[in-house]
C-alpha cells in the first residue's frame, strides 16, 4: 500500500497515511484518462452554434444571368455557397454533443487519476483545515505552508463553507468535496490537496 504524509495547516508531519492500492495504487490506464476527460469535454458543450444552408439565406431566386453566351460561368443562384452572403456548406446546426461512459470505465478512470498523483507525488493528505472563518490571506498562508503547487485542487469530504469561501478568490485554486470529483479536474490541476477523511470517503465509494 502507498504511504504518504500526513500533514497538519502549519505543514508539519503529523503522521502516515497508507492509501488503498485499489484506489490510489493502480496500473495507470491512459487511454480510460484520455476517454473520461472527452467525455467530459463533450458533456460541457453548449452545442448551440448555428449558420444558415442556401435553403435558409435569404434571396437568390432569380437566375442572375442566362446559361450560355456570356463568356461567364454558369450560376443559378447568387445564394450559392461560393457566393459572398450565400449559405454554408454543411451548416453547423444546434446539437447535443454529451454522451454516457459505462460506469467500469468511469471507475478506472478515475482511481487512474488518482493513482497518477500518488506516481508523480502530487498528492497532499491534511489531517483538517481549522478555519474559523472564511480568510482568503489564511488559505493562502495554509496552501504555501503544505507547498502546493501554483495551481491546487483542494478535496473536503463534505462542504465547508469556509474553505471555499477562502478559496474562492485564489487563482488556480478549485475546491470540491468527494461528491463532485472528477477526472479533468484532478489532471488539470498541479497538487491534489485533499482532507484525511476525503480520502477515507473516496476509498469507501472506489475500492
Amino acid at each position: 500500500m502507498p504511504k504518504v504524509s500526513l500533514l497538519n495547516v502549519s505543514g508539519e508531519e503529523v503522521g502516515e497515511i497508507e492509501l488503498n492500492d485499489a484506489v490510489f495504487g493502480i496500473e495507470v490506464n491512459e487511454h480510460v484518462l484520455y476517454e473520461a476527460v472527452k467525455n467530459q469535454l463533450a458533456n460541457k458543450r453548449q452545442g448551440t452554434q448555428s449558420a444558415k444552408t442556401r435553403a435558409e439565406v435569404r434571396g437568390g431566386g432569380r437566375k442572375p444571368w442566362r446559361q450560355k453566351g456570356t463568356g461567364r460561368a454558369r450560376q443559378g443562384s447568387i445564394r450559392s455557397p461560393q457566393w459572398v452572403g450565400g449559405g454554408i456548406v454543411f451548416a453547423p446546426k444546434p446539437r447535443d454533443y454529451s454522451y454516457k461512459l459505462p460506469k467500469k470505465v468511469r471507475r478506472l478512470a478515475m482511481k487512474s487519476a488518482l493513482s497518477s498523483k500518488v506516481e508523480n507525488n502530487e498528492i497532499i493528505v491534511v489531517d483538517k483545515f481549522n478555519l474559523e472563518a472564511p480568510k482568503t490571506k489564511d488559505m493562502i498562508n495554509i496552501l504555501g505552508s503544505i507547498k502546493a503547487g501554483k495551481k491546487a485542487l483542494v478535496v473536503t469530504a463534505e462542504n465547508d463553507t469556509n474553505v471555499i469561501k477562502s478559496s474562492n478568490n485564489i487563482q488556480g485554486v478549485r475546491t470540491a468535496t468527494v461528491n463532485t470529483l472528477n477526472v479533468y479536474d484532478i489532471l488539470k490541476y498541479d497538487s491534489l490537496v485533499i482532507t484525511e477523511d476525503a480520502v477515507k470517503k473516496v476509498e469507501e465509494v472506489y475500492a
